[in-house]
């Protein structure tokens, strides 16, 4: 039996009746998750690139030990160890960051700028939550693993990760309320 793709086959098959699938169908289904999943965790744009071949290089070497649980558990722990290694690495470095307008472009101009802005200030109200907190938000409501999945991706007991979910929430929105008691003062 070939398992799909699917989180919830993948969580219910038997180790014995998993197979692998193959990298390139890995790499074909979850690039663009992992290229999102890792700005989202605080990669800078100008590393992106290297941190989504990372991720793929360890996703090659590991595959064979892969025990068929959940692949897209696993695949997302192993982006939240390289986007840590990466936030950790750019402290070191001095970078000129690139400019944040890596947004596919939209047909209507007004459209794409609302778009880049908005995207900015999901990254900007993300680095205000701590590492552990940005993580389980990016996880949960960003790229909508469940909690169970998120537990087994960090190494965490389900209980804190929803204790970890409630607060990164509650920061992010205290986070956007500021954001918009700042925009009305700038606009009086």
């Amino acid at each position: 039996m070939v398992a799909s793709l699917c989180p919830a086959d993948s969580v219910s098959a038997p180790a014995e009746a998993f197979e692998t699938p193959a990298f390139a169908v890995i790499y074909e289904r979850y690039f663009r998750a992992m290229w999102r999943a890792l700005r989202r965790l605080g990669v800078e744009p100008a590393a992106l690139d290297d941190a989504v071949q990372d991720v793929f290089v360890v996703v090659h070497r590991r595959l064979a030990e892969f025990d068929g649980r959940s692949l897209r558990g696993w695949l997302y722990a192993i982006a939240v160890r390289v986007a840590s290694d990466y936030r950790r690495g750019a402290r070191h470095r001095r970078a000129e960051p690139l400019a944040e307008t890596l947004v596919d472009p939209a047909p209507d101009p007004a459209a794409a700028s609302e778009l880049v802005a908005s995207v900015r200030l999901l990254h900007a109200l993300l680095a205000e939550l701590d590492e552990k907190k940005r993580t389980v938000f990016v996880l949960g409501e960003l790229e909508e693993l469940g909690a169970p999945e998120i537990a087994e991706a960090l190494g965490e007991n389900t209980n804190t990760v929803y204790s970890r979910l409630r607060a990164a929430r509650a920061d992010f929105d205290a986070a956007y309320r500021r954001h918009l008691e700042r925009t009305r003062w700038r606009e009086r």
